[in-house]
């Protein structure tokens, strides 16, 4: 820019081309995708802009589960976040075949493809970039497999629980504000943490209660920057069950997690 007076040194004008590149462009990490379904299987959605790793799917013209598949647990795997359902394998209406470098591919269930390509019926998919299948964390008690996006603030986290005391390693550098946990062998909450409640307190996806205190869950322990704390409460560490967790921070200029009066 021109100036009156020369500036001080090291100072530039005030405009978008002199602004630093941000540290994360939000559509190569996240981005949300809508489709009409042909009934074809198998079917290949692309436009994404990077190979997903977390995929929330949803059928919007009719009442049908909310379909979670990512590439920690593999895509024929599907949790519902609407329900305290067990993981469906090879799910009847439906699943993903695969998780590629634009998008995803999706495969007809034995039943029909209702909940991801059924003809003629519109759905929406949000996807989160992680990083792929995932690699060996011992920084916990507990040895997970992690898929961590550091720089995107995400990370999805798989492990066993012990029914005793532990922590898990979730791969992040900062502590994360937000975290779910699912069992995938059993009946149980989507059991959720935010930075928002005390580490005594938490929220379930799966149910309309309000928060609730249960000590036992995190061990009245908020995460830190490499682990977050279990309990002896089945609902986040049960003996040989098998676990998934999404773990999320805020990142400047990408996400926020927050709370709001």
């Amino acid at each position: 820019g021109d100036f009156y007076y020369a500036p001080p040194a090291g100072f530039l004008a005030l405009c978008t081309q002199n602004l630093p590149d941000p540290t994360v462009v939000p559509s190569e990490h996240f981005n949300t995708v809508l489709w009409t379904g042909d009934s074809s299987s198998p079917r290949s959605l692309t436009g994404i802009g990077f190979q997903p790793d977390l995929v929330w799917n949803k059928v919007r013209g009719i009442t049908f589960q909310h379909d979670w598949a990512d590439s920690v647990r593999g895509g024929n795997k599907i949790l519902h976040s609407n329900s305290t359902g067990a993981e469906d394998v090879d799910f009847i209406y439906g699943y993903l075949n695969s998780f590629d470098t634009d998008g995803f591919t999706m495969q007809a269930g034995s039943t029909s493809s209702e909940n991801w390509n059924d003809n003629g019926r519109t759905y929406v998919a949000w996807n989160w970039k992680a990083n792929g299948t995932g690699v060996s964390n011992t920084d916990g008690t507990i040895t997970s497999t992690v898929s961590a996006n550091v720089e995107a603030g995400f990370s999805i986290i798989s492990y066993t629980g012990t029914g005793a005391n532990a922590t898990v390693g979730h791969g992040l550098s900062v502590a994360p504000e937000m975290l779910i946990v699912k069992s995938r062998d059993t009946v149980n909450h989507w059991n959720t943490w935010h930075e928002a409640l005390p580490a005594t307190n938490y929220v379930v996806l799966s149910s309309t209660q309000a928060a609730q205190a249960y000590a036992p869950l995190w061990n009245s322990t908020a995460p830190t920057s490499s682990v977050f704390s279990l309990g002896t409460d089945g609902g986040g560490n049960l003996l040989a069950d098998a676990f998934i967790a999404y773990a999320f921070h805020s990142v400047d200029g990408y996400s926020k997690v927050g709370s709001y009066t």
